[in-house]
């Protein structure tokens, strides 16, 4: 049962049979509403942008069941091999929530990719720590994470709030203009 949750995918450049793999993973659970656009990024070939309306969280995943989420996971990363090395994929998962929780994984190198793909479950161990109201700026709305191939882990990226933008640099929050 859905229960009335709608996702979006806003795409371009994936082909009908990902968005065909992708929906049957995700309709028992959410209204999909998709979104063919024209390519805004000439750095990329294709792009995804999966909007969730929950979360990111524990309960999530017990409600959407890992297995699931697994096999979602596999089909970004079956849309990189298919697509190769190079800047011929960008994927953004967005998460509601307050703050709402993006993560972006635009790496060029197929197997940083994966890698990217299959840590992101591992950010939930540390939500806690960054979303401490003592370290985070007032009244943030959005946090942006990406993958640090250099790391090989997820990095806080950037927060933004209705009038400010902050980035991440260091071990603190810098506000860009």
């Amino acid at each position: 049962m859905t229960d009335g949750l709608k996702t979006t995918l806003t795409y371009y450049g994936i082909s009908p049979w990902e968005i065909e793999v992708l929906y049957g993973f995700l309709n028992s659970h959410f209204i999909i509403i998709q979104e063919e656009i024209e390519q805004d990024d000439s750095d990329f070939v294709s792009s995804l942008d999966m909007k969730i309306p929950l979360a990111f969280n524990e309960e999530f995943f017990q409600w959407f069941d890992f297995r699931r989420w697994e096999k979602i996971k596999a089909v970004f990363k079956e849309m990189k091999r298919r697509r190769g090395s190079g800047n011929a994929l960008k994927v953004k998962i967005n998460f509601a929530g307050n703050p709402r929780i993006v993560f972006s994984v635009d790496v060029e190198d197929k197997q940083w990719f994966d890698n990217a793909i299959e840590k992101i479950d591992f950010v939930l161990e540390l939500l806690p720590h960054h979303l401490d109201p003592q370290k985070l700026p007032s009244e943030i709305s959005e946090i942006i994470y990406k993958f640090d191939s250099k790391s090989i882990r997820w990095r806080l990226d950037t927060a933004s709030s209705e009038n400010r933008k902050y980035m991440f640099s260091g071990n603190a929050w810098k506000e860009i203009t």
